[in-house]
């Protein structure tokens, strides 16, 4: 959903609308959940690579809780398509903010018994302290973002700097490294996983009544109570899915803080429905550059731990 969040914020900026406050609130949320899903499928998948196999076990047993709740608000496991301009698809169902509660309390403790495995483990810190180190200089110079510019000490993260949606109503730290290596990427993601949770207790805890959708009826679409009374809403609803919307002329970049670092998405439009061009800066394709200068000096084996702590995904290497 992060990837959505990008292009959605890119589309509202260009129309200048703004978006219900309760859908503000449930984009944080999912926001989120994304960001422990990921870090739990990097964190887990690493640490099999390097040879542990049980925190694989633990973090996918509560991605697939994750999932459900992508599932039960827009039928679908991963790609979610949720976030539209304007807003969310629908509103969450009933019951999900308890489940999602209930799910962030016992997290925490599934998140001590994983550093309880690996954080003081003797071979674990030895494959990753001092391996794969970053420099202040080279994180500068080479454009890195997310948890790998927090690891070698910078508090830099795009929902403090640069705060959409509710982001600026919650209350949360960036946790920052002090040696750029391995072993603090590692940590980074672990603390981030606690942030989320806290970040989603607090959207729960907050959560305001209204609407999910913005109030322009061009942006969005009808109930099925009121495709059935009303024509003109039956044409709104036609339009809106065969033709979609036109944006006004302009160009406009947007980045978040996605998981694995800075998502950018870059979009010009010429008053169309469809963009004139659309630019993905993806942080994969930046990070991966660093095997470059990291990897030299160090074991063939090293690689394997270097290339896992910089959470690549080569879909986004290679577009």
């Amino acid at each position: 959903m992060a990837q959505e969040y990008a292009y959605t914020l890119s589309v509202e900026r260009l129309l200048g609308i703004d978006v219900p406050l309760r859908a503000q609130y449930l984009r944080v949320v999912f926001l989120e959940i994304t960001r422990i899903l990921n870090h739990l499928m990097a964190v887990t998948t690493h640490a099999l690579d390097v040879g542990a196999l049980t925190p694989f076990l633990y973090g996918f047993e509560e991605r697939e809780k994750l999932m459900e709740f992508y599932e039960r608000v827009s039928g679908a496991r991963m790609h979610a398509a949720y976030f539209r301009p304007g807003g969310v698809q629908q509103d969450i169902p009933h019951g999900l903010a308890p489940d999602l509660a209930h799910f962030c309390h016992q997290f925490i403790h599934r998140l001590d018994e994983m550093e309880e495995l690996l954080t003081t483990n003797r071979i674990w810190k030895q494959r990753l302290v001092d391996v794969g180190v970053i420099t202040k200089t080279q994180a500068e110079a080479w454009g890195f973002s997310g948890p790998l510019l927090r690891s070698v000490g910078y508090s830099w993260d795009l929902r403090d700097v640069e705060p959409s949606d509710a982001y600026d109503q919650i209350n949360f730290l960036i946790p920052v490294g002090r040696y750029g290596d391995c072993f603090d990427r590692y940590l980074v993601r672990m603390e981030e996983m606690r942030q989320s949770v806290y970040i989603i207790l607090q959207c729960l805890e907050m959560l305001p009544c209204g609407p999910v959708k913005a109030f322009d009826y061009k942006l969005r679409s009808l109930s099925k109570g009121q495709l059935k009374t009303s024509m003109e809403a039956l044409i709104n609803h036609f339009k809106y899915y065969s033709e979609g919307f036109f944006v006004p002329a302009g160009d406009v970049y947007t980045g978040i803080e996605a998981p694995k670092g800075e998502f950018g998405v870059y979009l010009v439009s010429n008053r169309g429905n469809k963009p004139y061009r659309c630019k993905i800066k993806s942080p994969g394709f930046t990070h991966l550059q660093a095997m470059n200068f990291m990897a030299p000096g160090h074991l063939i084996a090293d690689v394997v731990t270097i290339i896992g702590t910089l959470d690549i995904v080569f879909g986004e290497i290679d577009r």
